[in-house]
């Protein structure tokens, strides 16, 4: 019976027990990984022989030996043998899930870096503008309200003149001030009722009349026609050149056909020196070319008034844009400092102080556009004319910047000055004018 059972390869139908034993059997992979404490403790268990009970231990060892399960789970052997081993994975110690899973969470990790890095720069954006507005809302308020400060100081100034105007009886002057403080603040207070009342004292005060003045009668001249000649003679070899006129002109009032063509020569010569005289001595420019031009309806003016002519035209439109434009004042006074440097008018400013002060402040206005190059020929051209230790460093800071090519104005630091018009550059002193060549009456 026990051989027979042995050879049985078929299942049987399990025993009492043997469930248990088919639960817990281990598979082959299980079993190779599986830990024998005492396989590794090197204790040799028997082995069972075939056909042979096995020996069971006296009840006096009291230890339960292990018996063989062989012919008992050989079915469940044989089954599971067919069962292909997988080979196992080595996963990362430190890693619970597989590499496809844990590189996706990476890529999703470094997108969310990046979402994170464009909210913050997006968030520093808008602090930064917040901060630019606020910058710009409070500059703007503290501008008006320095203006209106400024407003309000002018108004209360103007208010109290216009009442010591009041008091002295100067209804026109504190008329005009009161409407400008209502210019400046409609609401100032108490502005127009002083206005209205000032208004109505104006309507009430009297205006005195002027009584008329006797029109003067000129005493008349009865000197003869040969007197007024001589005269008009002996004046011009004076070189008393408004009175030869006075005579030559009350010549030719009373008497239009005498000596009609040599009245014309002495009245072109009288105003043609004169022209001269107003041009070089008197300062009077406007005055002289006005001569100059009635001179020439009598005949064609000389080379020399000419000159004196055109010398002062350049001077007048110089002048004329002084401090509005640099570049048409260096222009004129370029043209006439070298031919008539003692030419001024009635300000005392030579030609040639004109022209000096003209391209320093040509010069400052380039300088201050950035255009050092050009600003740099302006300074120049000053000191070549005139060497001044004020204008230098200023020259040789508008030359630096030409030379590294600066395309816009930049303001100088340490001891470099900042261009501007020197306020006290001092000018070259005049020489005396020298008298003018005059053309003597024949």
């Amino acid at each position: 019976m026990d051989s027979a059972n042995l050879d049985e390869t078929r299942p049987t139908s399990p025993q009492p027990g043997e469930d248990s034993l088919q639960d817990t059997a281990p598979t082959p992979v299980e079993a190779e990984h599986s830990t024998n404490p005492e396989a590794e403790a090197g204790i040799t268990q028997p082995t069972p022989v075939e056909g042979e009970p096995a020996a069971s231990p006296g009840p006096e060892a009291g230890v339960t030996q292990p018996t063989s399960v062989e012919t008992e789970v050989s079915p469940i052997v044989e089954d599971t043998a067919s069962i292909p081993v997988m080979p196992q994975e080595d996963f990362p110690p430190d890693s619970d899930q597989p590499p496809g899973e844990g590189s996706s969470h990476e890529h999703k990790g470094r997108r969310t870096w990046v979402l994170w890095s464009i909210l913050g720069v997006l968030l520093l954006a808008l602090i930064a503008g917040g901060s630019a507005l606020a910058g710009y809302n409070s500059a703007i308020d503290e501008r008006t309200q320095h203006q209106s400060t400024q407003v309000a100081g002018e108004a209360a100034n103007q208010y109290i003149l216009a009442q010591q105007d009041i008091a002295t009886g100067n209804f026109d002057r504190a008329r005009q001030r009161l409407e400008y403080v209502i210019q400046l603040d409609p609401n100032y207070p108490n502005a127009a009722d002083q206005l209205a009342s000032v208004l109505l004292q104006q309507r009430i005060t009297a205006t005195p009349t002027l009584a008329p003045t006797a029109t003067p009668v000129p005493t008349q001249d009865f000197r003869s026609r040969d007197e007024l000649f001589a005269q008009a003679q002996s004046f011009l070899v004076g070189r008393e050149w408004t009175k030869a006129m006075d005579a030559l002109l009350l010549l030719r009032k009373n008497f239009p056909d005498f000596n009609a063509v040599q009245v014309d020569d002495m009245l072109f010569v009288a105003l043609r020196n004169r022209g001269i005289d107003k041009i070089a001595l008197d300062h009077d420019l406007e005055g002289g070319n006005y001569d100059l031009t009635l001179a020439e309806r009598f005949g064609p003016l000389d080379a020399e008034a000419r000159n004196w002519r055109d010398w002062a035209e350049l001077y007048i439109r110089g002048a004329s844009y002084w401090g509005v434009d640099w570049g048409q004042s260096v222009n004129y006074f370029s043209q006439l400092a070298p031919a008539a440097p003692n030419l001024s008018d009635a300000s005392g400013w030579t030609a040639s102080n004109r022209y000096l002060q003209a391209l320093l402040g040509y010069g400052d206005w380039l300088a201050a556009r950035g255009q050092w190059c050009d600003a740099q020929q302006q300074y120049d051209m000053y000191m070549s004319l005139m060497a001044s230790s004020q204008v230098e460093p200023t020259a040789v800071y508008a030359s630096d910047q030409c030379a590294s090519g600066a395309g816009a104005a930049v303001t100088p630091g340490g001891d470099t000055p900042t261009p501007g018009t020197p306020t006290d550059t001092p000018l070259p002193p005049t020489p005396e004018t020298p008298q003018p060549p005059t053309t003597p009456y024949p």
